[in-house]
């Protein structure tokens, strides 16, 4: 004759491990399901600079030392002063993100020999205007 008791404690012990084995697959699921929200989340949030367009108007660009450039949509510039060489590029942000560039370099356009593209640690950022810089 079978013992009821012990058939109660196996059934309860086996349902409680088929509840284990779904709670763990379904905590897992979830897991998985944030890291992507999270990522495409972070993905919005990226900026996507592109070169403007050449019918883009003409933008006007004053230099902290009152330094004046006119830009072309669509083009980039290198003007050499006396202390002094002034980039400047027109571009556009297509993404959500706000762009800072921190680093960039000019090199004339050659098809027959290309040249090699410096290393980042080589690039450095420009030290900060005089007005720009907070009193102690």
């Amino acid at each position: 004759m079978a013992d009821w008791a012990t058939i109660a404690e196996v059934g309860t012990a086996a349902g409680t491990l088929v509840l284990a084995f779904a709670t763990f697959g379904a905590t897992r699921s979830a897991n998985r399901s944030a890291r992507i929200a999270e990522r495409a989340f972070e993905a919005r949030l990226r900026p996507v600079l592109v070169p403007s367009r050449l019918e883009d108007p003409a933008e006007k660009i004053m230099w902290g030392d009152q330094h004046w450039t006119r830009l072309l949509g669509g083009r980039a510039s290198v003007e050499v002063g006396e202390e002094v060489v002034y980039l400047t590029m027109s571009l556009r942000n297509v993404g959500s993100g706000m762009a800072v560039i921190h680093a960039w370099w000019a090199e004339p356009i050659s098809v027959a020999t290309p040249s090699p593209k410096p290393e980042a640690r080589s690039t450095r950022r420009a030290p900060p205007s005089p007005a720009k810089t907070r009193a102690s």
